[in-house]
């Protein structure tokens, strides 16, 4: 039996008052287990990144547990949530969240550096992540001197160079073609997925769902179902 990863229970997250009260979580429950690549999937709107948002310790929510490798996250104090995100759950954010003056290299150094690492020793570590996602050549530029499937790539490096259990992507390929999108989502599969780290990947990308290892449904704040086994 694969080993949980995340164990989502009961989650409720409410946005608004009064009359424009919104219920944008409803009962959330569900499991992601180390060694897969997790979808969820659904039509805008209907609380995928507020989700993702709850479960990688970004947005506490207003009822339910979220428990990360037998982590009880939302119980921990500022500091301590802080800590381990920073140690444990990677982030890739769908506009990239790349710093434009900083160079790609330094792009990638900034989670070494925020946990106390040397300068160079940041750098170097991060020369060797911008190596795995194939930019090592591309170090010394600035983000706006990259594609958006390179600036991807990037985000994907900073977010995994401090070698994260959990690495959480949203809509990672909303801004790609088609084919840079797959090719994306083939690398990640390939180079990042081990059987000690859990991917969750929220998207409406129809195009990709063949690279998911199981894919769960949401709507209106719920999930509809989940579908097990092996991509489709």
């Amino acid at each position: 039996m694969p080993r949980v990863a995340i164990a989502a229970k009961a989650l409720d997250k409410w946005f608004g008052e009064g009359e424009a009260r919104t219920n944008a979580l409803r009962q959330v429950t569900f499991e992601a287990y180390f060694g897969e690549i997790l979808f969820i999937v659904g039509p805008s709107g209907s609380g995928k990144t507020t989700l993702l948002s709850v479960i990688s310790g970004i947005l506490r929510p207003d009822g339910g547990e979220v428990v990360i490798d037998g982590n009880s996250i939302w119980q921990m104090d500022n500091d301590a949530l802080a800590a381990f995100r920073l140690a444990r759950i990677g982030f890739v954010f769908q506009d990239f969240h790349l710093f434009g003056r900083l160079t790609t290299l330094e792009n990638v150094a900034i989670p070494l550096i925020l946990k106390g690492r040397d300068w160079n020793d940041a750098l170097n570590e991060a020369k060797r992540y911008l190596e795995i996602v194939g930019l090592a050549n591309r170090a010394q530029l600035p983000p706006i001197k990259l594609s958006g499937g390179e600036q991807q790539r990037v985000a994907i490096a900073r977010a995994i160079v401090s070698q994260p259990d959990i690495l959480i992507l949203d809509e990672p390929t909303a801004s790609l073609d088609g084919d840079t999108g797959h090719a994306i989502m083939e690398f990640v599969k390939v180079h990042i997925l081990n059987d000690k780290r859990c991917i969750v990947i929220v998207t409406h990308d129809g195009r990709i769902f063949d690279m998911a290892t199981r894919i769960l449904d949401m709507e209106d704040g719920k999930l509809k179902g989940i579908e097990r086994g092996e991509a489709r």
